[in-house]
């Protein structure tokens, strides 16, 4: 499985940015797919979720703010991220993960990571 992210950048408090991660080497469609963020000297939280049956979660801290959504016919997960914040910087990282052996072990797989910089 390869995901590659894109759409990070620098942006100012209040603005907008969309991410991108398009997938290959697994079914997309039936993939749970998410987002997550590291910050400087923080650890790697879970932003958002879409299920294979399109179910969003979101963390608290993003709620009305940020919007995953995916196009399986172009094996991309987006996350359009509005009304940014300082607290918002951090790189991004696109994640799946699949079920393998007769235990279902998880096995996560990541993207490369876009850096989002929100200045004040």
């Amino acid at each position: 499985v390869q995901l590659q992210a894109s759409g990070g950048g620098l942006v100012q408090a209040g603005g907008s940015l969309r991410l991108s991660c398009s997938a290959s080497g697994t079914i997309f469609s039936g993939n749970d797919m998410n987002w997550y963020r590291q910050a400087p000297g923080k650890q790697r939280e879970l932003v958002a979720t879409i299920t294979s049956g399109g179910i969003t979660n979101y963390a608290d801290s993003v709620k009305g703010r940020f919007t995953i959504s995916r196009d399986n016919a172009k094996n991309t997960v987006y996350l359009q991220m509005n009304s940014l914040k300082p607290e918002d910087t951090a790189v991004y990282y696109c994640n799946t993960y699949l079920r393998h052996g007769v235990l279902a072990r998880r096995v996560d797989y990541w993207g490369q990571g876009t850096q989002v910089t929100v200045s004040s």
